[in-house]
């Protein structure tokens, strides 16, 4: 993102109340997309998100719903977000500057939590794909990368013997949309692979630090390349599989262990764990794809209900059917 730009979209962040993050990402942000009518979507992080709602509202009150206020504000933001959504509420078509904004606003512990763990795997998903960070107060950066190398392992095991540079990237970037319901209707079936193309370089430099960590435990060979996309193979024995799978989040982990079964394992300094009791790659592959799924197909459900009951029927209604009209083009 060039200076000009980030300037730009930082200015946004004077006009609300602090935040701890601040993300931006979005197809209006792709280097390939000319299209000024799309929205540019925000993560705001916060401490406190009744705090900063009720804050928000003194400010702006004009950008939400006016039932919505009347009826109680961020109170019954907060309160929706927490028990109906995903922690997360997003207030989209905010006009500012002449632009169409989407910003998402979410507690800094929820954030990390799903980062980790990917309880939701919901803003932990958006953060596998390329953001642009405004603000990180508290290194979100950092600890995302546990979340990218859980990633690649979930990729990994879905992947075959053999595949290109993007066929990782789209993998890695198709684990969050597995059972969406948005899927379904409301999205672009080419949005995985546009995601991937236009923004190639970013997910490179992004995942390059793992994949060389398991080129150099033997994981991943690379062979030519061509426009810059490697072929890859990869081991797909038992040993490499598991540890695929203790790479994946504890959320994902002990689910596993439900439906495939746990062993007590002692590590190398002595310290009891639990282990996925896998059979086969195989195995292992379709119960954390069933599990993640599952994880997606609820989170998704639950977040599309939350933002009806927050942003009022018309704003969800306009917002849907822009969804629906860029699936209709896709498929037509």
């Amino acid at each position: 993102m060039d200076d000009e730009k980030k300037a730009h979209l930082l200015s946004f962040l004077k006009v609300i109340p602090p935040v701890d993050f601040c993300c931006v990402y979005g197809s209006a942000l792709h280097s390939t997309n000319h299209d000024k009518s799309t929205m540019v979507d925000f993560i705001l992080g916060v401490s406190d998100p009744l705090q900063w709602h009720s804050e928000n509202l003194k400010m702006n009150a004009e950008h939400y719903a006016s039932w919505m206020v009347f009826l109680g504000g961020a109170k019954l933001i907060t309160e929706v977000a927490d028990d109906i959504g995903v922690g997360v509420h997003f207030n989209p078509f905010v006009t500012w500057k002449n632009k169409m904004l989407k910003y998402g606003v979410v507690r800094m512990h929820d954030l990390v939590q799903d980062i980790l763990n990917w309880e939701r795997f919901y803003l932990s998903g958006r953060l596998q794909k390329p953001v642009n960070m405004l603000m990180d107060n508290l290194d979100i950066e950092n600890v995302n990368s546990v979340n990218l190398r859980a990633a690649v392992s979930a990729a990994l095991l879905l992947l075959p013997p053999k595949f290109t540079e993007e066929d990782l990237y789209a993998k890695i970037c198709s684990l969050s949309y597995m059972g969406d319901l948005r899927m379904l209707f409301a999205e672009d079936r080419n949005k995985v692979k546009k995601i991937v193309q236009g923004q190639f370089d970013l997910f490179q430099s992004m995942y390059k630090p793992f994949l060389e960590e398991y080129e150099g435990k033997g994981f991943l060979r690379f062979s030519s390349s061509e426009n810059h996309h490697a072929h890859i193979s990869q081991d797909c024995g038992l040993t490499v599989a598991r540890s695929h799978v203790s790479s994946l989040p504890p959320t994902i982990r002990s689910q596993m262990w439900i439906k495939l079964g746990t062993k007590k394992v002692i590590s190398e300094s002595g310290q009891v764990l639990h282990e996925v009791v896998i059979g086969s790659r195989e195995e292992a592959a379709k119960c954390m794809q069933k599990v993640l799924r599952r994880t997606v197909m609820v989170s998704s459900a639950r977040q599309a209900l939350s933002g009806l009951l927050t942003v009022g029927g018309i704003k969800a209604a306009r917002y849907v059917t822009n969804k629906m009209e860029k699936a209709w083009r896709s498929w037509t």
